[in-house]
């Protein structure tokens, strides 16, 4: 795809995305959609269309940034618990990562290449191996926001199944824990919610534990050999 068509193609990629905003707002599902109570029960009126509407709206609340995805994980909790809940957010996250990623590499990706040349084959942005653990240490970490990683992405070198795998081990936690939150929030147990709350936000220092971890080991091997080449 040459640069002009991918700046065409981006234009109606966006108009597209602004008019299924527009649509939302317009008809009050955006409001339901950002109350999880009232989406938990329209997702129980559509009955076995449910886990469906729950992954459709999950994979167009990561295409459309300012849909928020959290109510939508809630209300999949609180429908169908924590097991079948975590299955259809981590398919409505997983679909809606894989669709920015490639609508990224479609649309942009040779605008981008044709500006940055042969520096993006180079350092970090050059490392198929540090792009995806990037891409996974980001999806621990909830304050980073998942569609923009995901549209970064696929402008980047990295692979497309490299970017799947990352993000399914990246997200996988984080949906059950929704899933849970969901849930306890539907039994209106006020201990129960803050435990998971807790257990939620605690998934946010698992990354940086690690990078801390692995920081005090390197510190550690090399006063070791300091000490050993002193020692000779």
């Amino acid at each position: 795809m040459n640069v002009r068509t991918g700046l065409v193609g981006g234009a109606v990629v966006v108009a597209s995305l602004a008019a299924a905003y527009f649509v939302l707002r317009e008809t009050g599902l955006l409001a339901t959609i950002m109350n999880p109570e009232a989406l938990h029960a329209r997702v129980l009126q559509w009955g076995l269309w449910g886990p469906l509407a729950i992954i459709g709206l999950m994979t167009l609340a990561i295409l459309v940034s300012p849909i928020p995805s959290a109510p939508i994980a809630l209300a999949a909790g609180a429908a169908y618990g924590h097991g079948w809940g975590a299955l259809y957010i981590l398919l409505g996250a997983q679909s809606g990562a894989m669709a920015a990623f490639a609508l990224a590499r479609i649309v942009g990706a040779a605008t981008v290449h044709r500006w940055f040349g042969e520096r993006l084959s180079v350092g970090l942005i050059g490392s198929q191996n540090t792009l995806m653990g990037i891409v996974f240490a980001t999806r621990l970490l909830p304050f980073l926001s998942f569609d923009i990683v995901s549209y970064f992405a696929g402008l980047t070198v990295l692979s497309f199944w490299r970017f799947s795998l990352a993000t399914l081990a990246g997200i996988a936690p984080a949906s059950f824990l929704l899933a849970h939150l969901g849930k306890e929030m539907g039994t209106g147990e006020a201990d129960r919610i803050l435990f998971s709350a807790i257990a939620l936000g605690g998934l946010t220092l698992v990354p940086i534990g690690v990078k801390l971890f692995r920081d005090w080991r390197k510190r550690r091997n090399d006063d070791q050999a300091g000490r050993s080449d002193q020692g000779r």
